[in-house]
């Protein structure tokens, strides 16, 4: 049995209650059907009979997708064919404005997550709860498969005060809900009032991995390029946090990462010794085209997942920055602020949700 979008089926399933209203929608590339149709082509085509289509919302990375990195801003603009406006909620503004919202009564939300809390999309969609709850504008949130299963969790809950564009709400490292359930538990614990909608999926089930769903995989940001990315991203990302490359700037971002002063070798038969579960480490070198190290001769490894089931995503990121740091304790470096609009606390505290020494001592 395919899983079955609510997309898919927005005629039975929208609201009678909101019929003929006025409707914003958040979106990226991979707010797709199950027939590789946009959203944005589907709320056209139903704009006039449901509803009344008055504009679009896009995240970090863009409405197309089309910004590559971290604090890569894109600006707001008129969409060319249907001439409303694209509003941009990765810029000046990350929470829509009240004058964004001047002409929508119900903003629609249809976003594929990865199952991690690092992935800033859930936080575009908790603020605009936030926003919307302000206004008493309605949110509709079309639920979505988490792609890493719905069972999955790890990692631990954001520490008061560590709360950041990548850790808004305490919720852990790989969540295990999908984003209807999130929007569920952020009206339950943060926005009481906010006038919530989830519309349902069909056939989901939680043990599924996204290849089960029978669901095409697009793409929802330009370094998610697959699901083998998505299941090493909840501790493949602490990279980010360091001076490793984790990989952008290549084919594999996530899967591989390394630097000119590691020797693969050790590398691998220090990680390897070390017996995580359902993973190999194979000696990798790689040259990226851009981001950290960009044209030099990086060696490393590239992860290989052997048992996605069993594998910690999260433990074997945190065991990869431990065992680098033991053996190249010179080179090593904690990258420094700003990372995701935080200017005081380390990258890799935010990525944590907590002091780093509580992982990595001192």
């Amino acid at each position: 049995m395919h899983v079955e979008l609510p997309l898919d089926h927005l005629r039975e399933l929208w609201p009678k209650e909101l019929r003929g209203m006025r409707v914003g929608a958040l979106l990226h590339p991979a707010s797709v059907s199950s027939q590789l149709e946009h959203a944005s082509r589907l709320l056209e085509k139903l704009s006039g009979e449901l509803f009344r289509l008055s504009g679009f919302f896009g995240p970090q990375h863009g409405f197309l997708g089309q910004t590559q990195d971290n604090m890569i801003e894109w600006k707001s603009y008129e969409h060319p064919r249907l001439h409303i406006p694209v509003y941009s909620l990765y810029g000046e503004h990350r929470e829509p404005t009240a004058e964004m919202l001047q002409d929508v009564d119900v903003l629609l939300v249809d976003l594929q997550d990865i199952g991690s809390r690092y992935y800033t999309f859930i936080w575009a969609l908790y603020l605009c709860m936030r926003a919307c709850e302000k206004l008493g504008t309605r949110v509709v949130v079309l639920d979505r498969p988490n792609p890493i299963n719905g069972t999955t969790i790890e990692g631990p809950p954001i520490e008061k005060g560590y709360e950041s564009f990548v850790g808004m709400h305490p919720i852990p490292v790989r969540h295990g809900k999908t984003i209807g359930e999130l929007a569920s538990q952020f009206r339950d614990e943060a926005f009481p009032k906010c006038r919530l909608s989830i519309l349902p999926m069909k056939n989901w089930e939680r043990a599924m991995w996204f290849d089960q769903t029978g669901l095409p995989w697009v793409m929802p940001s330009p370094n998610m390029p697959t699901l083998n990315t998505a299941t090493v991203y909840p501790g493949m990302c602490l990279l980010e946090g360091t001076n490793i490359s984790e990989g952008r700037g290549t084919t594999r971002p996530f899967e591989i990462f390394g630097a000119p002063f590691i020797e693969a070798e050790t590398l691998c038969r220090e990680l390897n010794n070390l017996k995580l579960p359902g993973v190999f480490f194979r000696e990798n070198y790689f040259q990226p085209t851009f981001n950290k190290f960009a044209g030099e001769l990086c060696g490393g490894a590239q992860i290989h997942v052997l048992d996605r089931n069993v594998f910690r995503p999260f433990q074997t990121g945190v065991e990869i920055i431990r065992c680098i740091r033991k053996l190249y304790p010179e080179s090593f470096a904690w990258k420094q602020p700003p990372y995701e609009y935080e200017h005081e606390k380390l990258p890799i505290q935010i990525l944590l949700g907590g002091p780093a020494v509580d992982f990595f001592g001192e």
